[in-house]
């Protein structure tokens, strides 16, 4: 197994993993009264969890964390807060979608990040002690319910009338 890339490559989904938390705080501070606020109230400490473990499988590989990539990424996610939405000032039904786009994609890797270390796994033996397909298994709830938000944010977004994502819907926590 390369070291070097293997490296380059979890030092990747770490800034990953720092902007992904950082998109679903803010996202989950907008959306506070609703199903979306709801849900990643539960999501952003799980994703928390993902990232002390992706930090424990660099520390069983005797990997070190690059903080360069990890600063650049949270600049990059404040960056990215400057998009037009339809609304100068405000929060707007498209920044709802957009953001719920880019947690549905930020799931994607790290589902393909637990899948390549659970692979990984079989000729490793430091990675013994990690139960990566319990992580896969939790991705794909996540993931799950993250479309079924992201669907529900379309038609808000592009409805012809105004129309409240409301908060008297099912829950999608207890996906």
């Amino acid at each position: 197994m390369d070291a070097k890339r293997l490296g380059i490559y979890l030092n990747d989904h770490h800034a990953g993993s720092v902007a992904g938390i950082e998109l679903a705080r803010r996202t989950e501070s907008e959306n506070h009264s609703n199903l979306v606020g709801h849900f990643l109230a539960t999501l952003v400490p799980e994703l928390r969890e993902d990232q002390r473990m992706l930090e424990a499988v660099m520390g069983a590989l005797e990997l070190r964390r690059d903080p360069l990539k990890s600063r650049v990424a949270w600049v990059v996610e404040k960056a990215a807060r400057l998009k037009l939405n339809g609304s100068w000032v405000r929060y707007s039904p498209l920044s709802r979608l957009v953001e719920l786009e880019g947690l549905c994609t930020a799931t994607e890797g790290r589902l393909s990040l637990w899948t390549t270390l659970a692979r990984l796994q079989r000729k490793d033996t430091r990675l013994a002690p990690f139960d990566f397909e319990s992580l896969i298994a939790r991705g794909e709830l996540q993931k799950a319910a993250l479309q079924r938000l992201r669907a529900r944010a379309s038609d808000v977004a592009f409805a012809d009338e105004p129309m409240a994502f409301g908060s008297g819907e099912t829950p999608i926590a207890s996906y």
